[in-house]
């Protein structure tokens, strides 16, 4: 059973705030983001303390009393739950800006591909693509639009010679691959926005039979962060009514970038017998030159 309340947006900002006794002006800021979370998501840290009627340290102090940076990471993290608690419908209404809405996003997927640069951690890819590279399997469990995300991660990781299949829709397809899930394998589960009930579920799933689970999200919902080993947070606001793909597919080729390092000669050989079974097979319109070009 996973716990629909506490993923609401005031459960969890209280959740976080649990045996920090924030008091005075600390406890002014958390009511500002609590009583006025648009405002606080969209804002800088200058317009969150002139609401809270506070200075600039105190607004960084809160955030990293939450367990943050500072404001901007926490930002991050309140922006994708606020979202998150909202329709496509409703999403769509708060966009508004300069140029066009394609320029907008374009703009936007930049910014998202800067902050992941920033902030993920490094280490963290490396200790994910270790436990692929040592599973006896990986699952990779992604829904919807996010599917697109999962499918590229699980193709490339093949490639590069690790059992790896994306479980992308159907409630059959993914209860039958959980059934044979268990020790020795890994899970990573991918979904952004609205987190779907299905992942959070085969997450909890796997993390019981003994799989390692890991999951790349925005705002991880709290039955899903506690089933996972490491969540990579990755901004996923789009300009539209849909997330942005983007940074997530950036994170996504990163870690089988950092897959195919952990045994290169095994790589190797794998993308060799693929491009021989290619060409045996005449899938591809220009075929890898061999020998030396003129």
């Amino acid at each position: 059973m996973t716990d629909r309340v506490t993923d609401s947006f005031e459960d969890w900002l209280r959740t976080r705030l649990s045996g920090h006794g924030l008091r005075g002006k600390a406890a002014a800021v958390i009511e500002v983001l609590v009583s006025q979370p648009m405002r606080a998501s969209f804002g800088s840290a200058g317009e969150l303390a002139q609401l809270a009627g506070v200075n600039v340290a105190t607004v960084t102090r809160t955030a990293q009393a939450l367990g943050f940076a500072g404001w901007p990471a926490l930002r991050q993290e309140l922006r994708a739950r606020y979202l998150s608690s909202l329709s496509a419908g409703q999403v769509a209404a708060e966009r508004s800006g300069d140029g066009t809405p394609g320029s907008r996003s374009l703009r936007r997927d930049l910014d998202s591909l800067a902050l992941v640069n920033r902030r993920v951690d490094e280490g963290v890819l490396i200790i994910i693509a270790a436990a692929i590279a040592a599973a006896r399997r990986t699952v990779v469990v992604a829904d919807g639009s996010y599917a697109a995300i999962g499918l590229a991660l699980a193709h490339n990781a093949r490639l590069a010679g690790y059992p790896v299949t994306a479980v992308t829709g159907g409630d059959a397809e993914l209860a039958n691959t959980m059934a044979a899930v268990g020790a020795g394998d890994v899970l990573i589960a991918i979904s952004f926005w609205r987190v779907y009930e299905s992942t959070v579920l085969a997450a909890n799933v796997a993390g019981s039979r003994g799989a390692r689970v890991y999951a790349l999200t925005d705002a991880a919902s709290p039955a899903l962060a506690e089933a996972a080993e490491q969540v990579v947070m990755v901004p996923a606001e789009g300009e539209a009514f849909f997330p942005s793909l983007t940074a997530g597919m950036a994170v996504a080729q990163a870690l089988v970038a950092q897959l195919a390092a952990v045994d290169p000669a095994r790589t190797g050989a794998a993308i060799e017998a693929a491009e021989a079974m290619w060409t045996k097979f005449g899938i591809l319109h220009r075929r890898a030159a061999t020998g030396h070009q003129p």
